[in-house]
């Protein structure tokens, strides 16, 4: 089992945020965590990382390939973070540096972990940007993040976080910030990338017309609490908890994108 949460609590300033959530990703699996605004979902994703603010407090256990990430230190979680689990924010302009060349910024995640010359690093780079289908990636990475597009700047993001091939991808929300044809694009890129990395992928969205697209497996957070857990096949022809039956409510309401019944 390549991702293992068991009983997590997250408390921030002594409320409970995340109350006793347990959930699995596998080696190649596409799990999808959905829930409204504020669900836990997002600050979950951030504790496999140890990306918590120094406020949080956290019990449980988070295993990583048999690694407890819970007691690793901050040195060890640096290993991890980009070069075994990658992830891709909701906001890139704010998760990329604006005095940065974009190049840079995806070489650097690899340079991080890896022995490799700033000319390698470089051509590595590229390949990435070509790699998420961005047009004219040779002159690309030298722009700033600014001269860029919010699709443009998503998919160097993805870029940044599937450089040094990490075996889980986690989206936090990555199309939430974008117009709907752009949506799709990314959507799109997602599945590409790991079926062709062979990765496993932790989706994280409001949305169950977009996790419908992408996802094995869906777990349903609400209040800080796992509520339900089921395929997505399952989760749509059967729903069992109000929550989820109001997120497919939501989704069928949505135009451009109806929950679909995986085969």
């Amino acid at each position: 089992m390549a991702l293992d949460v068991q009983d997590l609590v997250i408390e921030l300033d002594g409320r409970v945020v995340v109350d006793r959530v347990s959930f699995t990703v596998g080696d190649g699996e596409r799990v999808g965590l959905i829930g409204e605004s504020g669900s836990g979902k997002s600050i979950t994703a951030l504790a496999v990382l140890g990306l918590l603010p120094d406020i949080a407090t956290v019990s449980g256990s988070i295993r990583w390939n048999g690694r407890e990430l819970l007691a690793a230190s901050d040195r060890e979680l640096a290993s991890i973070r980009g070069r075994e689990i990658g992830i891709v924010f909701q906001e890139p302009a704010t998760a990329l540096n604006p005095i940065r060349t974009v190049g840079a910024q995806i070489a650097a995640t690899l340079r991080n972990h890896y022995d490799v010359t700033r000319q390698e690093a470089r051509r590595r780079a590229v390949d990435a940007v070509r790699r998420v289908r961005l047009p004219e990636p040779e002159q690309l990475v030298h722009h700033y993040p600014h001269q860029l597009s919010g699709g443009q700047r998503q998919r160097v993001a993805i870029a940044q976080a599937v450089i040094a091939d990490p075996r889980l991808l986690i989206g936090d929300e990555p199309t939430t910030a974008l117009d709907v044809t752009i949506q799709a694009e990314i959507l799109d890129l997602f599945e590409r990338v790991v079926a062709e990395t062979g990765s496993s992928l932790l989706f994280i969205t409001h949305d169950l017309g977009v996790l419908s697209r992408i996802a094995d497996r869906v777990v349903v957070f609400s209040d800080g609490r796992v509520v339900e857990q089921a395929s997505t096949r399952d989760l749509v022809l059967d729903p069992q908890h109000e929550i989820t039956k109001q997120l497919i409510k939501a989704a069928r309401e949505t135009s451009w994108q109806r929950p679909e019944v995986p085969a």
